[in-house]
């Protein structure tokens, strides 16, 4: 089975139709570099620490937002998105969805035009959609490690 192929049958494991097809999601993987981690946990054993890890293993240069801590992943840590002052390629969110929407919003209103994904579990339809009529990437309720073992693996 082709990677494409893979991914398309991963991507029937999230509840939003609307997700843009495995093609967009491929070619966003291809340029990405920076990402900054909203939720970022201090906990190794929760997923929103685990996932954020293996994308550092595999290059990807890591920024934790989290209020609650200093360093994280050999990087200082920062409380919002608003204090990254370098571009982001994406916004990867691991918050609970009844926050994600404002996260969106403020990821949308980024210079730069970050993609915005919502970890697997987390939705925020209204918000998404406008990203999205704004031409904005969003990704919702879908892992990226699993999306990334998909294409590369």
């Amino acid at each position: 089975m082709d990677r494409l192929e893979s991914l398309r049958r991963l991507m029937l494991e999230s509840s939003d139709p609307e997700n843009p097809p495995p093609e967009k999601i491929r070619d966003l993987f291809e340029r990405l570099h920076r990402i900054a981690v909203v939720g970022l946990s201090r906990d190794p054993a929760k997923a929103a620490r685990r996932v954020p890890s293996y994308l550092a293993a595999k290059g990807y240069e890591i920024i934790p937002v989290n209020p609650h801590a200093d360093r994280m992943l050999g990087r200082e840590a920062v409380a919002s998105l608003s204090e990254i002052r370098e571009y982001l390629d994406m916004v990867l969110v691991f918050r609970p969805s009844l926050e994600a929407g404002a996260i969106i919003e403020e990821a949308a209103a980024r210079a730069g035009r970050p993609a915005i994904w919502l970890q697997e579990g987390i939705r925020a339809d209204a918000q998404a959609r406008k990203a999205r009529e704004e031409g904005r990437l969003v990704i919702q309720d879908l892992c990226t490690y699993k999306v990334h073992r998909a294409l590369y693996t």
